[in-house]
Formats: structure tokens, sequence, C-alpha cells
């Protein structure tokens, strides 16, 4: 599928027109903003730099020409969306490192525990008396 013969999607609702994304679009908002990651010029700490969306909009304007996306009205509210969609997932992934990490630091307090004590592995209580 050509990216310029997209069609676009507006449906109505109560505040009136609303644009519908497709997946396409998708695709090229998340590369254009790893693109703009990685060239580092709006990057600050853990998000982007005042005036990144303006960026985005001209990055999108070049991928996808006929799809009119604007900064503050259709970009903003994409990227809120993802974040939220997105965030289950992030904070799955962090319980994941997490639970990882606890399992570690408890296998090596173990093993210092065992050469502290100068235990066996194997000992049994009732060996201990």
């Amino acid at each position: 599928v050509k990216l310029s013969t997209i069609k676009y999607f507006f449906f109505q609702n109560s505040r009136g027109n609303k644009r519908k994304w497709v997946p396409e679009e998708d695709v090229a908002l998340v590369a254009c903003m790893v693109d703009l990651y990685n060239v580092g010029t709006y990057n600050a700490d853990t998000r982007f730099k005042t005036g990144y969306l303006n960026e985005l909009e001209r990055m999108l304007e070049k991928v996808l020409p006929h799809a009119m996306l604007k900064a503050k009205l259709n970009l903003e509210s994409m990227i809120r969306t993802l974040k939220r969609d997105w965030a289950i997932v992030y904070d799955m992934l962090n319980i994941v490192e997490e639970i990882d990490a606890e399992d570690v630091a408890t296998a090596n307090n173990l093993e210092e525990g065992n050469n502290y004590n100068k235990c066996e592995g194997d000992a049994y209580l009732d060996e201990m008396d």
C-alpha cells in the first residue's frame, strides 16, 4: 500500500467530526518519533523538548503528504492515546524487570549467606544440634 493512497476516515461524534487514524499513520508516527529521538535535537531527559510537535508535523508531512496531520490538533491527541494504551505494557515490562532483579539479588544474598556462615547448602536442622 502506498502511503500517498491511504484513505483518511472521519466520523461524527457529539463534538463534531473526529479523525480516525489508520494503521499506516500509526506506524509513520512512531517511526518519526524514534527518528526524532535518535537525532537528539529535541531530547530532554525522559521526554521531548518544547517544539518537538512542530518538527514531528514537518517529518510526517514528508512521509504522509496528504494526511494533513497538525501538531496540536492531531499529533498531541494521538500521542496521548498511545501513552494511555501502551502504559500497561510498559508497566508490565518494568514489573518483569524488577522481579528478575529481585531474583538475582535473592540468589546473590543466599550465596553470600552460605559463604558467610560457612554452612553447607544441604545441611539439615537435625544435624545442627
